[in-house]
């Protein structure tokens, strides 16, 4: 089987299956409800008899109709599953987007390990983190002001300042101190 560019490029929508169609209604969900409790009390009238116990059938029928009562009030309650794909969040129809709700634990996490790991050695802060501080001020520069440092240097260098700029394009051979790390990160925001 081969795939041509064409095939890897083009992107098409599925079309939402239509559901089956099922009975719903209030008398509908009731009668499958007495015949789901009927089914699990025959069952278990059963099995109880099989091994030699004898249980009421009004308190096995209450208990079998209680049970089933609590497994669906719990599963109206309950959140939707995650879906393994990007789910799109609308907001006119008011829904929560389950799927993307610890977003911001999982940017804190993709800063938190490699700050890190590289916290008492400085080759690793110049391998893992500035590249990545150097991405975010071009990225800002490029959102905001439609350049970055590499096609402007000059209006770069004056819209990040000269310790970010210095920072950024020559960094020091010793550690930052978080402080001194905190006011470069405070300068880059303000771009």
């Amino acid at each position: 089987m081969s795939t041509s560019i064409d095939d890897l490029l083009t992107f098409e929508e599925e079309r939402p299956s239509r559901p089956e169609r099922r009975q719903t209604g209030p008398w509908w969900a009731l009668l499958r409800g007495a015949a789901i409790a009927a089914a699990v009390v025959v069952v278990l009238i059963a099995g109880l008899r099989a091994v030699g116990l004898q249980v009421s059938l009004l308190v096995l029928v209450a208990g079998v109709v209680t049970l089933l009562v609590v497994r669906r009030v719990v599963g109206t309650l309950a959140p939707p599953p995650r879906s393994p794909g990007r789910a799109r969040l609308t907001e006119d129809d008011g829904t929560w987007n389950w799927a993307h709700q610890d977003a911001l634990r999982a940017a804190i996490n993709g800063w938190e390990r490699p700050l890190a790991w590289a916290a008492g050695d400085q080759d690793r802060f110049g391998v893992r983190i500035l590249p990545r501080l150097a991405e975010l001020a071009d990225e800002r520069l490029r959102q905001r002001h439609g350049l970055t440092r590499e096609s402007d240097p000059v209006r770069a260098r004056a819209l990040l300042g000269d310790r970010l700029w210095t920072f950024l394009d020559t960094p020091s051979r010793r550690p930052l101190s978080p402080r001194d790390l905190a006011a470069i990160v405070a300068e880059l925001e303000k771009i």
